[in-house]
């Protein structure tokens, strides 16, 4: 994951429509995910999306866009350091 560095200053936006659908730009990658989380590389860090049924709808690397739907229960942005789990626990990185 060290090769994975965010680059500030870039375009990068959030839609959320009715917590059931979010619309994310500036997505370099995706690093994991599941129906309940779906960790992300942008543009300005890493973002955790934490939910319900989640998929993802839209997934373009080259224009950094991805769409994912299902329940949105929670969006939050964290430090490179952070998401990969430097300097913390096996749990730590587990609930991620």
């Amino acid at each position: 994951m060290d090769d994975k560095k965010t680059t500030r200053g870039r375009s990068h936006s959030i839609l959320m429509e009715n917590r059931q659908k979010v619309s994310i730009t500036g997505v370099q990658d995706v690093d994991s995910f599941d129906e309940a989380t779906v960790l992300l590389v942008t543009d300005m860090g890493y973002i955790t999306l934490h939910g319900v049924d989640l998929h993802i709808s839209k997934l373009n690397l080259e224009e950094g866009q991805l769409i994912v739907e299902g329940e949105i229960i929670a969006l939050q942005y964290s430090d490179a350091d952070y998401a990969s789990g430097k300097g913390s626990g096996l749990l730590s990185r587990i609930f991620r």
